[in-house]
């Protein structure tokens, strides 16, 4: 017997939507995990293109970069892209995914001297807060602040004595007291002479000031500090038998002195750090990174910190400017230091009297006195620099125990440059007033600097004259067109940073 079965029109309409939910949802299903394995593709192909970061760059200087010149001279992105693609198709490969990439390209990139060196600049900034930390940075923070504020006021100062030009106007402010000095005596003359007619005189002339008491002896120091003015700074400051450095740049291959690549549709996502701390800390960077006059740089500039603060093309002009810059802050400091002290004084004015007396032009002890202060503090300046630059430390602020030079020993200062100067443990030293100058330095000249001598420094070090700050890739976006299953096509986009 056979049996025979059959259904109703409504079930079999009922089974035929049942089939197709099934069937549409199988084909979600499949797309939803092409698109995933697209997705992971996508994001290993940029993760192993960043991951071929130049080593040395990061060895050299902790900053993570991807060629895009692949070696060459000029930007290669094409060969960026290839790169990417190629680490993309073995993921795409994976399972029984029929996937296949249609076309895609570049989208965004960008390049480490982008935003005005802000990404360079904010990678540096994050270098230094993961080596020191939070409680590290704020600690150097307040040092260097506290530094600053005697430093900025004494520099102003300093530039301000100077430009009175005390010292090199003195014989004509003598001159000018000696005139007046003259006319006095001629008018006392007259004086005398009228008297002289009007009434009696038993014919002795009495003796003279001069006569009766004539001034000490005292050796006047001005014109040695003046003389002494006139050599070359770096003479007086550097110590004996140590030669400058004679390298030079060429400033018009510099980073800031070029014109430079830039990114693509990706700035918008650097924002600015203006904060106080990121800018101690990426200045701290560039003293772990570059090389000072105390730790010369092994390529590039010797003097490179040198370099950022003054913008000057040699190492000599370079480390001359902040030798004068180190001038005037010692001196507006020691002068502050002076005129409070009421012995120093005391001195100065027993000395600006002998002097006046000598040239018998008492009019001048105020001329005197002033130019005998600046002598003083510009004698014991040179003697702080100098220490500086050998390597010690130096008191920001003087008191009587550690003033070095006397009044009397201005005349010798030439042969007590080595002799009289002393180092203070607890005192600054040259790295310190390289900091609180980096501090003064506004960002932009700091960041173009840092670009310029990270580049120079690293062309040289890897024998690679074609490398270039504007040429590495920090961060970049790509898309793609996949083609699932010979049906539907996916575009995906996918960026990556390395901050």
């Amino acid at each position: 017997m056979v049996k025979r079965g059959s259904i109703t029109v409504f079930l079999a309409l009922t089974l035929g939507l049942i089939l197709s939910l099934l069937s549409s949802g199988l084909e979600s299903a499949r797309m939803a995990a092409a698109r995933t394995q697209i997705l992971n593709g996508m994001d290993i192909g940029l993760y192993s293109l960043f991951g071929q970061y130049n080593k040395s760059f990061l060895k050299d200087f902790d900053l993570f970069a991807v060629d895009g010149a692949c070696g060459g001279k000029e930007m290669n992105l094409a060969s960026i892209y290839d790169n990417l693609e190629s680490y993309m198709k073995p993921v795409m490969k994976q399972n029984s995914q029929k996937l296949s990439v249609q076309q895609g390209g570049i989208s965004g990139y960008l390049l480490m001297t982008d935003s005005e060196g802000e990404v360079f600049y904010q990678q540096a900034v994050q270098y230094m807060k993961e080596t020191l930390g939070s409680h590290g940075a704020k600690l150097l923070l307040n040092k260097i602040q506290d530094m600053q504020k005697k430093t900025i006021e004494a520099e102003r100062q300093g530039n301000e004595i100077e430009s009175k030009g005390t010292i090199e106007n003195y014989e004509s402010e003598m001159d000018s007291a000696q005139q007046k000095s003259q006319a006095l005596l001629e008018e006392k003359k007259k004086q005398e002479q009228q008297n002289g007619q009007d009434g009696f005189t038993d014919g002795k002339m009495l003796p003279s000031v001069t006569e009766k008491n004539p001034p000490a002896k005292v050796e006047n120091p001005i014109p040695v500090i003046r003389k002494v003015r006139k050599m070359g700074l770096l003479d007086l400051v550097l110590p004996f038998g140590k030669e400058v450095s004679d390298k030079k740049v060429k400033t018009k291959e510099l980073v800031s002195g070029r014109k430079l690549e830039t990114g693509l549709a990706m700035e918008d996502s650097v924002k600015a750090d203006g904060s106080m701390l990121s800018q101690v800390l990426y200045q701290q960077y560039l003293m772990e990174k570059l090389g000072n006059y105390i730790e010369p740089g092994k390529s590039g500039l010797s003097y490179q910190i040198e370099y950022i603060i003054g913008k000057k093309n040699s190492d000599e002009a370079n480390l001359k400017d902040v030798a004068k810059k180190l001038l005037m802050v010692r001196e507006g400091l020691n002068v502050a230091y002076l005129v409070s002290d009421a012995l120093m004084m005391g001195q100065i004015h027993a000395m600006a009297a002998a002097i006046a007396a000598a040239f018998l032009i008492p009019p001048a002890v105020v001329v005197i006195e002033g130019a005998l202060i600046l002598c003083w503090a510009f004698a014991e300046s040179i003697l702080d620099v100098r220490e500086l630059f050998a390597g010690g430390k130096v008191p920001l602020t003087k008191n009587a125990s550690n003033w070095q030079l006397s009044l009397q020993g201005l005349p010798a200062l030439v042969d007590k440059l080595d002799t009289d100067r002393q180092n203070d443990v607890n005192g600054l030293s040259y790295e310190d007033y390289l900091q609180i100058f980096l501090l003064t330095t506004s960002k932009a000249q700091k960041v173009k600097g840092g670009m310029d001598m990270i580049e120079s420094s690293f062309r040289e070090m890897e024998d690679w004259n074609e490398f270039c700050l504007d040429h590495c890739i920090t961060a970049l976006e790509a898309s793609v067109d996949v083609k699932a299953n010979k049906r539907k096509v996916f575009t995906v986009t996918r960026e990556y940073h390395y901050i």
